[in-house]
């Protein structure tokens, strides 16, 4: 029987892993980017009131964040389960 371990341990969950990271990364920067103004040298503004927004959230523990907060982090939780499900479920018994 394969230990658990091993089987979160794989190379191949990490790069299933690390595939939808990856698209998750991409995504928040496509917001991030439609969000800021970009510069005539091709840099980005963030306007304040979302850096504002935005440090307040990272200084804010989850069991701190609002429930709206907490649901988006929960999302993106989900989009990694699947995967990670599949690959202990892969596990010969």
């Amino acid at each position: 029987m394969i230990e658990p371990l091993a089987v979160l341990s794989s190379p191949a969950l990490l790069e299933a892993l690390a595939a939808i990271e990856h698209e998750r990364w991409s995504h928040w920067q496509r917001y991030l980017h439609s969000r800021c103004e970009r510069a005539a040298d091709g840099s980005l503004v963030v306007p304040a009131e979302l850096v504002a927004r935005w440090e307040q959230q990272m200084a804010t523990p989850y069991g701190r964040l609002s429930e709206p907060e907490k649901e988006s982090d929960r999302e993106q939780v989900r989009l990694y389960l699947p995967v990670i499900e599949a690959a202990l479920g892969e596990r010969p018994t």
